[in-house]
């Protein structure tokens, strides 16, 4: 009986260290795209852009949630030309492809 109850109890830790591990790849893969598309509107050359979209997806490190990511590409935009609401749906609208990403290159 302990053996059952063991494995169902490692089952469940694998099955949530999967996810976790899936949720943290689609939150870098959607903050690098956040930050190719923030590079673009910037008119950044392709060798920057891909150092600014390292400096995006850096950004999510320095505290829990994605305010930080925001705050990066905020600053970093026009704010005349890219309203806040502008910047949070470009992120929410990331977040799914990021999500179709992932989930399509974990299932090959």
């Amino acid at each position: 009986m302990s053996g059952s109850f063991d494995d169902r109890r490692k089952s469940f830790e694998s099955k949530w260290a999967h996810d976790a591990e899936i949720q943290f790849k689609i939150m870098a893969r959607r903050n690098k795209l956040l930050g190719l598309w923030a590079a673009s509107e910037m008119g950044l050359a392709a060798d920057k852009a891909d150092a600014y979209a390292k400096s995006v997806v850096a950004a999510d490190f320095e505290e829990p949630g994605e305010e930080d990511v925001f705050r990066k590409v905020r600053g970093d935009l026009d704010k005349a030309k890219y309203s806040d609401h502008a910047i949070r749906s470009k992120m929410a609208g990331l977040l799914e492809t990021a999500a179709e990403q992932i989930q399509s290159e974990t299932k090959k």
